[in-house]
């Protein structure tokens, strides 16, 4: 029973330590000193933050060493690259030395690559620790994520409201701490158990205890992040923040008081918990009963498979498509399956523009003519892509009830993109710039979280560490062309208007015309993530709907 409270112990760690580490969402709360200080334009200030998303081109890395290192290890290696990253750009930014613009550059790479490597280590540890339940720990895990950039305000207000440079200063300390305090449980692993009946049921009881608890810390940071301008109240609402994010460590309490009642209290007095389940105890199983159905029963997998295969639409979809779940593809096989590259491309077109439109938040803000609100409107992106990663995991929770593929809610969670796009083109009003932002947030929060599980049952659990990293290339790949195109689109614009700089040698444009284009341009582009979204969940649903028959049939057994 010990083992039980340990698992919760390692999935409280790794919403810390996702808490604490999301330290590229508070990009925008510096960019602007820092590219005053370089003396830079804003493609040059695009290439820096583009030099940050390349570290997740080497998150191959991390899910390689993991093969090979223990997990703390790897966990203290992305602290490492942080502390080094951001310690030194800090350095620079307060101007106490001073650097050639290629230094910095490599310097944002470094700190990129703590941020993928932090990543893996916590979606391997859900994995391992929540085989049964594991879309549910990855949701609530990445969902903390969304909450860094939240955080990072109230510490840098708590201590100075008015220094933009303590962002890369807690940015290099605080993940190093949150690294040293999740150490413990990640060291007292417990080893993999078979969960009975009531146990899956009462761990979906705890799951429900959790995500109603992230709700409400959620909600307190986006309600009250606003009301912590001044130090003292900064203080006193990062206190209760920080006790939010304490409570969880109840659980384990609670885990072993229950286990005591069950001994020493008639059964009768015990607590039904069997309304929460949400998970089939055989689904440890399952897999196997997946292949040898597919195998026995592929007759009636192929009348479902075969429909609409005249006509080229019909080939196409259904060439090379996906036929069952669970299925082990190593990268050598994962880049030549068609599927992949349609998730590769409506995560490139969705979830990753939605990224770089974080990154760029402190220039819009400030072209807009919103200069003070910077930080609330971080703050806000950060806080819906808060919820949206907890509304990744809507389809375990509803799937007893309303079953959709979790590529179809891919599909529907890349809707509000285009129209948050198009929205920001056509007002350029305060109250279309936070409704925006909010949708952008949310949109590409689900993405992020939800994508996890998603080549986890594509392309298989036990080759998610390096495949999930090889689908997150497109995010380095997407933060250079898309930021290349508004920052192009922004610096024109500079030297098209007669206007004097008003942050020394950087140049500064004001006025809707700064990202107009780019927000139209970027709009068409979340469109075809829409489609190629859509084109994945019709190729992908015969293999949804094959495992929900068979789920459903080991259940009645």
């Amino acid at each position: 029973m010990a083992g039980q409270s340990r698992k919760w112990m390692i999935l409280v760690a790794t919403t810390w330590i996702q808490a604490f580490t999301g330290t590229n969402f508070d990009f925008s709360s510096y960019s602007s000193t820092l590219k005053t200080v370089l003396g830079i334009s804003q493609v040059q200030l695009n290439y820096l933050s583009v030099a940050s998303d390349m570290g997740k081109a080497f998150g191959w890395c991390s899910g390689v060493s993991l093969m090979y290192l223990p997990s703390w290890v790897v966990m203290f290696i992305a602290a490492f690259f942080g502390l080094f990253g951001y310690g030194v750009q800090w350095l620079v930014i307060k101007q106490v030395i001073t650097l050639p613009y290629f230094l910095v550059f490599l310097l944002c790479l470094v700190a990129g690559c703590s941020i993928c490597w932090f990543n893996t280590v916590c979606f391997v540890l859900c994995i391992r620790n929540f085989p049964t339940n594991r879309a549910l720990a990855l949701s609530l895990s990445i969902s903390f994520n969304g909450v860094s950039a939240a955080l990072y305000t109230l510490i840098a207000n708590a201590i100075n409201p008015d220094d933009d440079t303590l962002y890369l200063f807690l940015n290099a300390l605080v993940p190093v701490l949150a690294s040293s305090l999740a150490l413990i449980p990640i060291l007292r692993q417990p080893p993999l158990q078979l969960l009975s009946t009531d146990a899956i049921s009462w761990d979906s009881f705890i799951f429900i205890i959790l995500n109603v608890l992230a709700v409400i810390t959620g909600l307190y940071l986006l309600l009250l992040n606003s009301l912590s301008s001044e130090a003292l109240r900064a203080r006193i609402l990062l206190l209760g923040a920080l006790i939010l994010l304490l409570l969880p460590l109840c659980l384990p309490g609670i885990i072993c008081g229950r286990n005591w009642a069950r001994r020493t209290i008639h059964t009768s007095f015990c607590l039904d918990v069997s309304t929460f389940s949400l998970v089939d105890p055989h689904h440890l199983e399952l897999h196997k009963e997946l292949i040898g159905s597919d195998q026995n029963n592929s007759s009636s997998v192929n009348p479902f498979c075969v429909t609409n295969k005249e006509g080229f639409f019909g080939k196409v979809m259904e060439k090379g498509r996906l036929t069952m779940l669970g299925e082990e593809y190593p990268a050598r096989l994962l880049v030549r399956q068609w599927d992949f590259w349609l998730y590769y491309v409506a995560y490139f077109c969705g979830g990753t523009i939605g990224l770089v439109y974080s990154n760029n938040l402190g220039q819009i803000a400030q072209s807009l003519g919103y200069y003070s609100q910077i930080s609330t409107v971080v703050t806000l992106y950060s806080s819906f892509s808060f919820f949206g990663r907890l509304l990744s995991a809507a389809p375990d929770f509803l799937r007893d009830k309303v079953y959709f593929a979790r590529t179809g809610w891919l599909a529907v969670a890349l809707v509000p993109t285009p129209i948050a796009f198009f929205l920001l083109a056509a007002s350029g009003s305060e109250a279309a710039l936070h409704a925006g932002t909010a949708m952008i947030g949310l949109s590409s929060g689900f993405v992020f979280a939800a994508a996890v599980s998603i080549t986890s049952e594509l392309f298989g659990p036990n080759s998610v560490s390096v495949n999930h990293n090889i689908l997150i290339t497109n995010i380095p790949i997407g933060s250079l062309l898309y930021g290349i195109l508004a920052a192009l689109i922004y610096d024109s614009n500079v030297k098209s208007s007669t206007q004097e700089n008003s942050l020394e040698e950087a140049m500064v444009c004001m006025g809707r015309d700064c990202y107009l284009l780019t927000f139209i341009c970027w709009g068409c582009i979340s469109l075809l993530g829409l489609i190629s979204s859509f084109l994945l969940f019709l190729r992908t649903r015969p293999a949804y709907d094959l495992y929900e028959r068979n789920r459903s049939r080991a259940q009645l057994s």
